[in-house]
This record gives structure tokens, sequence and C-alpha cells, in this order.
């Protein structure tokens, strides 16, 4: 039965405009905002835009590498502080005016020169597939939101698995980084340890339950206690591991902690130390978490990809052996920022910690994988594309020459510097890390101050980047070779700066 009301409310009625009246797409016109009407010149604009922003990312990755920023934080918020329009802007005009203000607050960790801190260099086909997934503007959530992300994703799980030496049945969720990646492999720890225990945590919550001891290294990544804290350990549930000199975790004391302790148990190794690069003994520490039915978990951002290189591999023996691994994508692999992947032997435990179910969120037995159910965001970048397009582009052979020619390169900078009085390499080179300090018995100040003052004169140079930290109770120079951009040459330059500033700093001591 059809109906020929005009009401208001009618179905007939809806969407028309009276003789003489203004209807809503009018008033929508009038305002300014848009219909959602094809634009014939929305494609120009963006074409347009396109061309402008890749022009100036060309000059910038094609420029003279500037290692460190130029400018200081108040002259930074200058320069970004415009005002908040009343009326929006040219957009070739605000592209133009946010690179003016982001170019001298630039670090320049794409560059050569840089080894401030494990950051990667952003390889240039994974940057240009990642401008892809931005204009594809894909939210990978779940299969249905977009199939190419879903299952760029699901292929390429399987291909880090493969590279990194991993039971074939593990899962793998695409995170922001490693921090997130321990986050979603310790949520699975966590729920798994005390179903162990008959305790069912997404029935009952976390108030109640079974208290769960985590067996943590003195020297662990300062990520770790954060990711702890979020879900929910507090310090009394942590079991603190001392360290050796090289800040891998002592299996002795883990042994003797394990012992003394009851209940659900987690142990958190840790593969490539921040300062030195040291593994912790794994084929040993697998052993004890099978022994006490302990879950472990690996926080691997960097030193995890070890496993890729034959001639590295050695350094990470009984890993495969663990429940869980965190690893960085934009550290060795050079994905463009962000990217991480949380690796959970135990597929079921990854579901049951990520899963998000509700009935609009699709889940066709034709479907690919739901990356919703391995991470804890519903909406968020297709992250795999970009990921794809550089394991393609590397391969296996280039992945490992490219982690096995920093590591080499780490050497050669330790036999340089070495060769210069007062300059002190305090770790044992495992991977790309060094750990320098600078001592002059003749000096009149402490051994940390000329530390510091030898990192000013190379960071005022600005030719090589380095940064500081404290380690072992003293202040260190952290020198970290991980860019796709660096060379032999590169780290001779460096070489340079070091022993130069160094002599520098000793002779305005002896003014």
């Amino acid at each position: 039965m059809t109906s020929d009301t005009t009401t208001s409310g009618s179905i007939k009625n809806r969407g028309r405009v009276p003789d003489g009246g203004v209807g809503p797409a009018e008033e929508i016109a009038a305002s300014g905002r848009s219909t959602g009407s094809s634009d014939p010149k929305a494609g120009r604009t963006f074409e347009k835009l396109a061309r402008h922003a890749s022009g100036l990312a060309i000059d910038h990755r094609s420029a003279e590498p500037v290692p460190g920023p130029k400018a200081t934080a108040s002259e930074l918020r200058k320069l970004f502080d415009i005002g908040l329009p009343e009326e929006g802007r040219d957009d070739l005009e605000v592209i133009d005016r946010l690179a003016a203000a982001a170019r001298p607050g630039l670090v320049g960790n794409t560059g050569p020169g840089f080894f401030g801190w494990v950051m990667g260099g952003s390889h240039p086909v994974g940057v240009a597939a990642d401008w892809l997934a931005a204009a594809w503007g894909q939210n990978a959530a779940i299969y249905g939101t977009s199939p190419a992300a879903a299952v760029a994703e699901e292929v390429v799980a399987r291909w880090l698995i493969d590279l990194l030496r991993l039971p074939s049945e593990s899962s793998v969720g695409f995170a922001t980084g490693a921090t997130m990646s321990s986050f979603i492999c310790l949520a699975a720890a966590r729920g798994e340890v005390l179903r162990r225990a008959g305790y069912n945590l997404e029935a009952e919550g976390l108030f109640g339950a079974p208290p769960v001891s985590v067996f943590i290294g003195e020297e662990a990544h300062t990520t770790i206690f954060s990711v702890l804290r979020y879900l929910g350990f507090g310090q009394k549930n942590l079991v603190v591991v001392a360290a050796d000199a090289a800040g891998r975790m002592r299996v002795d004391d883990l042994t003797k902690k394990l012992e003394s302790s009851d209940g659900p148990k987690i142990i958190v190794g840790q593969a490539g130390h921040i300062n030195s690069g040291a593994f912790d003994d794994f084929l040993e520490i697998a052993d004890l978490a099978r022994t006490h039915n302990a879950w472990l978990h690996v926080d691997g951002a960097f030193g995890l990809w070890a496993r890729a290189v034959p001639e590295l591999s050695h350094q990470c023996r009984g890993v495969e052996a663990a429940d869980s691994w965190a690893v960085d994508g934009h550290k060795w692999l050079q994905i463009p920022y962000d990217s991480g992947f949380a690796i959970i032997k135990d597929e079921h435990a990854h579901k049951r910690a990520m899963d998000t179910a509700a009935s609009y969120i699709s889940d066709g037995p034709e479907d690919g994988r739901n990356p919703t159910q391995y991470g804890p965001e519903l909406s968020r970048r297709a992250r795999g594309f970009a990921v794809w397009a550089v394991i393609q582009s590397l391969g296996k052979k280039g992945i490992a020459n490219l982690i096995l020619g920093h590591c080499l390169m780490a050497r050669h900078l330790k036999e340089i510097l070495e060769q210069e009085p007062g300059i002190k390499i305090l770790n044992e080179v495992a991977l790309n890390q060094l750990a320098i300090c600078f001592d002059d018995s003749s000096s009149t100040i402490g051994v940390d101050t000329l530390t510091d003052r030898v990192i000013a004169d190379v960071r005022r140079e600005n030719v090589s980047f380095v940064e500081g930290a404290d380690w072992m109770e003293r202040r260190i120079m952290r020198v970290s070779i991980i860019s796709q951009a660096t060379r032999t040459e590169d780290v001779d330059s460096l070489a340079g700066s070091i022993i130069e500033g160094w002599r520098r700093v000793q002779r305005a001591e002896t003014l």
C-alpha cells in the first residue's frame, strides 16, 4: 500500500522542496560546505598538491643531509604558531608553510651521518609505498574495510616468520613499533598464564586474579617497564633479575628467583641490549621457562633481526623456543615510521587478548584475515603495504647484507677509535652498537663531563649526529649504525669527528 501523505515525516516527501523553498542541498551549497557530489576539480587539486609535496620530499632527500636540527624549540614555535585562521588558507601555501616550518627542526636520520639512536633510514621504496597507502586511504581494521590491506598483511606475516626463522604457526600483529608489539604480546601472555592457572581473565577481569610474577632483567629496555604498567602490573609483580657487565640477564639469578616463586610466571628476555647489543642466553632461559610453565617473551626490537643473518644468528640460539617476540620494522628493516610486529606462537592466545567483535564487523567464511584480531586498534592505517614493498625490494639476501654490513662497520669503528689514547669502548661489539667513554688521567674534571663535552663537540660540527646515555653508572656516547644510507666512508668520517673532538676537548683542558 502506498501513501500520498505530504507530512514532513513521510517517505514520499523526504528531501523534496516546497515550491519556492530552499532544500538541504541548496542550504549546504550556500554555507560553502561540500554536498558530497563528484567534483572534477578535486582530482586536479590532489594532483597539484601531490606533485608539489613530492617535489619538496625529493628536494629534502636529495639535499646534502644535515644530521642535527638547526632551530631551537622557541624558533620552531614561531615558525609553526602562525595563528588559527578564520578562513582556510590556500592549499599549496599550507604545504609550503609546513615544509618551511619543519625543515630547520628535522633530525637527519634518513641520511648517512646519523648515529644517535637506533632509528632506520626509511627505505625509498617504503616511502613510495607509504605515499600510496596514504593516498589509498584504507582503514586496515578488518578484511571488509580493505581486502587489499588485509591480504597484504597476511602474506607479509608469513614472510616475516620466514625471515626471522620463527615457528610457522605463529601469528603476527602489525603495530606502531616494538613498544606496542610488546604490549600485544604481554597482554596475550597475561591471559594465557592465568588460563593455565585456571582463571578466565576475559570473563572475570584482572581484579581478583591470581598474582602473576614477571621476571625481567634489571637492564631491560625502559619501554617494557612501561608496557607492564599499562597492563596492570605494579612494582610488586616484578621480579628484577641481576644483569652482567654486558646488560644480559644472569641465568643463575633467574634460576634462583624462579625456584623461590609460586603461581603464574612470565619471563621477559632481551635480544639486543640497547647499549651493548648483547643477547640474553635464550638456550638456558627457554629451558627454565619450560620447567616453570612460564611464558617467555622476547624484546627483540632490533636485535632479533640477527636471525636473518647466517653470520650473526648464533647469538640468539634458542630464541625460537620463546612464546612471543616483539620486533621493529622501522629500525633495521628501514620501513617508514610507524612499523612494528607482535609475533605470538599461540594464535588462540593472541586472538583472546586482542579480538574486537561486533555485529557490524563482518567476518565471512571467504574473507582473508581480519587484522583487528591481532592488535588493539580498530581504525588504523594500512601498515602492510610498505613492509611488502621493502621486503620485495631487498629480498632475503639484501636484508642480511644490510644488517651484516652495519655490524661490520661497528667493528671497524671500534678498531679505529681504540687506537686513540683515552677513548674506551665499553662493550664487546655484538651487533651495531658502541658504548664509548673518554678518560684523561691528567684532566681535572670527571670522565662523565669529558664524555659530554666530546658529544657536544661532535654535535656542534654537525657532520655526524651522536647521543649520550647513562650506563653502568657512567656517561657514555652511544653510537648506533643502522641507516640504510650509511657507508664505510660515513663511519670513517664519524671516527674522525670523534677523535678530533676528543683532541679539542683535551686541548681546551690544558689552556
